[in-house]
């Protein structure tokens, strides 16, 4: 705006931070989690924060601040399986360093120069901000707010993928210039964000009742889909292809129509540098290209790293301490990585937590009756199935910046959950007798006569 102002925005985010940390520990923990929310998946945001006192750890100063404010104000997590998953899943990969430091594959865990350390801490901060967005997310307004200040973060986010993307020309397909985009780590983790957000919100506003609300969803979508586009990810492409097709079997089945229509006219739908983007799996000479063969590469490691150690795996965080296929550091499969890092243990974890994520939106989906919770509850499926098929092509989950607003969404899904079932209970027991009498009893009463005393 060539007002100068925007020199300052970080600096006053910063003490936004301190200010939030304040307040939640004084007594509004809710206001912290609504200030923290845009900033989740913001990293290039939260890295001008490196210039000031703390700055790399205030995040995680504001995410206890809401805990222990929550906390102190007498406030309880919602009934949900997924805390105690979580706990043992941090407590099973914490020891899953140990293995990797016996096997010498990694050093001891224990400070925080220690890689393997801080990326383990790093992974346990996305459960933490999902205990503090349950324990603060009591009631409908609370829920109806995360989703709108989720909405105008994705505005934002949006708005800097395409700013950068569009500053460039896209005549041909140019590995080159590809951006880092607003989360700061590479194309692909960006579309996996926008592809799950794009399919949280189209569920979402399938039942949006206000005209011109419902026109802002649709609007939004579109414009993360064709964000999403322009970050030439073939597996955020899969991903939001895939969790049409589901929307269309739970919700819409017009959609499945749609779907069939685009997939056979995609190549005259789509521009040029995207269908030579989808489309350059093999060179010239007929070989698998690069990206594709390192796949291939990675996984052909993979297996013989898991055939080793199957039960407990290589242990959390080595994969990225061993030497693999042109230096890469990830399995571009993060099932894969799973397997070979914590075995057969971790993975079922893995699983098991994605199961219990599904079941929960399902049934919110399914229960409700409010259209705010049966949007959020569509919507949710919704992207944790786009995430589970982005992560079919490399690490999308361990990322706080992809999934740490996704589980501020299952904190809500689990609040509204428990909402419902209080709903019902006091209509249960106004249906139910105080006291049950036996069949016998029940018999008596209807039939039984009493003998009439004779007069004299």
């Amino acid at each position: 705006m060539g007002t100068g102002i925007g020199h300052f925005i970080p600096l006053i985010a910063y003490l936004g931070f301190w200010v939030m940390i304040l307040v939640s520990l004084g007594g509004r923990p809710l206001l912290g989690l609504y200030y923290m929310i845009p900033f989740l998946p913001y990293r290039t945001m939260r890295d001008h924060f490196l210039d000031y006192p703390l700055g790399s750890n205030v995040l995680t100063i504001l995410v206890f601040a809401v805990i222990i404010g929550a906390l102190i104000q007498g406030k309880h997590l919602p009934k949900s399986r997924l805390y105690l998953v979580w706990l043992v899943m941090a407590v099973y990969l914490y020891l899953s360093l140990w293995i990797g430091t016996a096997l010498g594959h990694a050093p001891a865990p224990l400070w925080l120069n220690d890689v393997n350390f801080v990326t383990w801490k790093d992974y346990v901060l996305i459960p933490l901000v999902f205990v503090a967005a349950g324990l603060v997310i009591e009631d409908r307004k609370a829920i109806r707010t995360v989703v709108l200040i989720t909405a105008i973060s994705l505005v934002f986010i949006d708005r800097s993928c395409l700013l950068e993307s569009m500053s460039r020309t896209w005549s041909s397909f140019d590995e080159d210039k590809r951006g880092g985009g607003p989360l700061a780590y590479g194309s692909n983790q960006t579309a996996a964000f926008l592809a799950q957000f794009a399919m949280f919100f189209w569920g979402f506003t399938q039942f949006v009742k206000r005209k011109k609300m419902k026109l802002f969803g649709y609007v939004l979508v579109a414009t993360t889909i064709f964000a999403t586009m322009y970050t030439f990810s073939r597996g955020a492409y899969l991903a939001i292809l895939f969790t049409v097709l589901v929307l269309g079997l739970l919700k819409d089945r017009k959609l499945l129509l749609v779907l069939t229509v685009f997939l056979l006219t995609w190549q005259t739908v789509v521009p040029t540098a995207v269908r030579e983007r989808v489309t350059m799996t093999e060179n010239s000479n007929g070989q698998l290209e690069a990206s594709a063969q390192e796949r291939v590469d990675l996984w052909s490691n993979a297996w013989n790293s898991i055939q080793r150690s199957p039960i407990v795996g290589n242990g959390f965080a080595t994969f990225q301490l061993g030497e693999h296929v042109d230096n890469l550091k990830d399995t571009h499969n993060w099932y894969v990585k799973v397997m070979v890092e914590t075995g057969i243990i971790g993975l079922s974890m893995a699983l098991f937590l994605l199961q219990q994520m599904l079941a929960l939106s399902y049934r919110l989906f399914r229960r409700a009756t409010d259209p705010l919770y049966q949007g959020l509850g569509l919507g949710l499926l919704l992207a944790v199935c786009s995430c589970m098929v982005a992560n079919l092509f490399g690490d999308r989950w361990t990322y706080l910046e992809i999934t740490a607003l996704l589980w501020v969404l299952v904190a809500a899904a689990a609040r509204a959950s428990n909402l419902i079932e209080s709903d019902l209970t006091p209509e249960l027991a106004t249906d139910t007798p105080a006291v049950i009498a036996s069949p016998y009893e029940e018999y008596r009463k209807k039939f039984a006569r009493t003998p009439e005393i004779p007069t004299r």
